[in-house]
């Protein structure tokens, strides 16, 4: 059984939980802002999805008990599969260090990687103005030129981009961040993720290849 992990209404399992039911996999929805927090031993591994916090944000009661929790997942040697804000959870966890991006990444980006039967280049949907450093031991596989996008840590694997992820969820997330993306110099958060069907249907092909791939290296 997988525990998956949301942190918000708006970031919902969304093709890892289509990838689930396709597969025939059993899992648990748990949500971080609950006070109930998952014995992690009692999972096969943890995928940890996106939030609008980030772990130096851990005064925040939900951000700190993800930190926990995924702190326990390393210990106990259960493979963790980091999406967007799990994979600087993970990252932090195991000795990186978050940071602001000097360049935010939002909307549709192909990536180079060192594993492209696990990791696909995309084109990936990003949404972070944060990011990671390759932690530790951990060895980077996939990156754009702006940031690290994939680490590998044993059987973990840590994200920087949102393979869970629609273009209908990204577009309410460019919606409530309309005055925030002018900051940082982004005019039409919406017209970064536009794409055609034939693009959304490859991501969500590549979506199942990678947590395909996760699943076999994390068994």
């Amino acid at each position: 059984m997988i525990l998956v992990r949301q942190h918000g209404e708006s970031g919902p399992p969304a093709l890892l939980g289509e990838w689930l039911d396709a597969r025939g996999i059993a899992y648990v929805v748990s949500d971080s802002r609950t006070n109930h927090t998952p014995d992690v031993r009692e999972f096969e591994a943890v995928a940890s999805l996106g939030c609008r916090y980030s772990p130096v944000d851990a005064d925040v009661p939900q951000v700190a008990a993800e930190i926990a929790l995924i702190t326990r997942a390393v210990e106990h040697d259960v493979p963790v599969l980091g999406l967007c804000y799990g994979g600087q959870v993970l990252a932090h966890v195991l000795g990186g260090t978050i940071e602001a991006a000097p360049t935010p990444e939002f909307g549709w980006r192909e990536i180079e990687t060192d594993e492209p039967d696990a990791v696909p280049s995309g084109p990936w949907l990003l949404w972070h103005y944060q990011r990671f450093t390759v932690p530790p031991g951990a060895t980077a596989i996939a990156r754009t030129r702006d940031a690290t996008q994939a680490f590998r840590h044993g059987r973990h694997l840590g994200l920087q981009f949102h393979p869970e992820s629609t273009t209908d969820i990204v577009e309410g997330w460019a919606r409530k961040d309309v005055e925030k993306l002018k900051t940082v110099g982004v005019t039409d958060g919406l017209a970064l993720i536009e794409a055609p069907a034939e693009q959304q249907d490859a991501a969500r092909q590549a979506a199942f290849r990678l947590f395909d791939a996760f699943r076999g290296e994390s068994a």
